[in-house]
């Protein structure tokens, strides 16, 4: 029986342990709505985006009336009162005169901004403004972010591809050094050319370790971005590619950069930078104008001295009042004219922003497209490549096993296939990198 319960219990542990070690498996997908939602870059412009939010309906709240209510409590001390002497208590006049004595007052008051210009009104819109704003600069750093995530992923596949292709060529390695080994010992070749074997499998060897080195690195950075920090297995899916997706055709540089100038967040931004400071000019231009406020208030006080009752006291002291109060600005030294100036200013940095930040966005499409096509040549001739040298390779080591090429002849053929495969992959990822960053900029998602 003990036995049984111990062979479960290692089956268990077992299977605990498979599940714990097996690697989640990311998509590109995944990747992205994981990172928006745990990036600590967007949580913070996404908190500023809520700050700003605050800012809004603070200034909403203050186009209505503010209410506050007051009272004090106030005991007064006089040794020597004077005989026949009178007393203010309030705002009554007290005949009774004590040592010892204490007021009490209660009011409720209230003011609004009738009229000033509509600043008030157009400060609401100044941070409603200023909310789209921080919606955008979030929205522009979920963007970067989402470039970053691909452009890694895309490095991450390209890298096992090439841990794939330099294991295999390892193990090629490995098969000619056994050969020429077995060609040494049969007196059909040199320990020279062996030491040249040995050499190159010690390369290869040296080859894979690096590209195992730069995935891993890979998948760090990309862990970066995902604000993951635990030691669990990390791997992503990969995605079927084929030739025509990177012999697809690529987008122009005109219709990328015409759709992304309607989306980009980046570019909207400034646009509505300059309707921002349009608004702050007129709130500027308006201090010159009146402020009309409006305050009432009701009130009523308590005393010692009278020999009322309190609530009696309550009633016959109670009193309302109310008015208006106008503000007019005549000599604001400066203030206005600085302030449009400054207004001014503002918006013509907006406008040179604007034209800058399009001249970015320009170049960078561009940039990708450049990319693109010349990725994409660079695939074409390098599929041919390719397949030459892999039956240039085939027909070399068929030839050196009946020892009709020698071991430099061999070598130069797998080194040449070698490079023919590492560039045919890297020019097939990067042709479908770039087209697939193209139509993120054109239409705002990547897939």
């Amino acid at each position: 029986m003990n036995r049984i319960i111990a062979v479960s219990g290692i089956i268990l542990i077992s299977i605990v342990g498979s599940l714990t070690v097996q690697a989640k498996v990311w998509t590109l997908k995944d990747c992205i709505e994981y990172a928006i939602q745990n990036n600590i870059t967007i949580r913070k412009t996404s908190l500023q985006h809520q700050s700003a939010i605050e800012d809004v309906h603070q200034s909403q709240a203050s186009l209505l009336p503010s209410l506050s209510a007051t009272t004090s409590q106030f005991v007064t001390y006089n040794p020597w009162p004077e005989s026949g002497s009178y007393t203010v208590a309030g705002d009554k006049v007290q005949m009774n005169v004590k040592k010892v004595y204490y007021n009490g007052t209660y009011g409720v008051n209230t003011s609004w901004t009738v009229w000033n210009g509509n600043r008030n009104r157009d400060q609401v819109k100044a941070n409603q403004f200023l909310a789209e704003k921080a919606s955008l600069d979030s929205a522009t750093t979920a963007a970067t972010i989402q470039q970053q995530i691909a452009q890694l992923y895309i490095q991450i596949i390209y890298s096992k591809d090439a841990i794939e292709v330099n294991r295999q060529t390892l193990e090629t390695s490995k098969k000619n050094e056994q050969r020429g080994q077995e060609f040494v010992n049969v007196g059909k070749m040199s320990k020279a050319d062996l030491a040249q074997l040995t050499s190159q499998r010690a390369q290869d060897e040296y080859n894979l370790v690096l590209v195992e080195g730069n995935y891993k690195d890979f998948v760090r950075q990309l862990k970066k971005l995902l604000q993951i920090t635990d030691q669990e297995p990390f791997d992503v899916v990969i995605p079927e590619t084929s030739d025509e997706m990177a012999l697809q055709d690529i987008p122009s540089v005109t219709d990328v950069y015409e759709s992304a100038l309607n989306h980009r967040p980046e570019i909207k931004n400034y646009m509505l930078g300059i309707e921002s400071s349009n608004l702050q000019i007129k709130m500027a231009k308006a201090m010159k104008l009146p402020t009309v406020t409006a305050s009432a208030g009701l009130s009523t006080n308590t005393t010692s001295i009278s020999s009322n009752a309190y609530g009696k006291q309550l009633k016959n002291n109670f009193g309302l009042g109310g008015g208006f109060n106008v503000n007019i600005p005549l000599v604001d030294n400066r203030q206005k004219k600085t302030a449009v100036n400054k207004a001014i200013l503002t918006k013509q940095d907006y406008e040179l922003g604007l034209k800058d930040q399009q001249t970015t966005l320009y170049s960078t499409i561009e940039n990708f497209w450049l990319q693109a096509m010349n990725n994409q040549a660079q695939y074409r001739s390098a599929r041919v490549s390719t397949q030459s040298a892999q039956t240039s390779y085939n027909l070399l080591n068929e030839q050196f096993e009946q020892n009709l090429k020698n071991i430099i002849e061999l070598m130069n053929g797998k080194d040449a296939l070698m490079r023919a495969q590492q560039a045919e992959l890297q020019a097939k990822y990067l042709t479908i990198l770039n087209i697939d960053l193209l139509k993120f900029y054109q239409i705002g998602t990547l897939k």
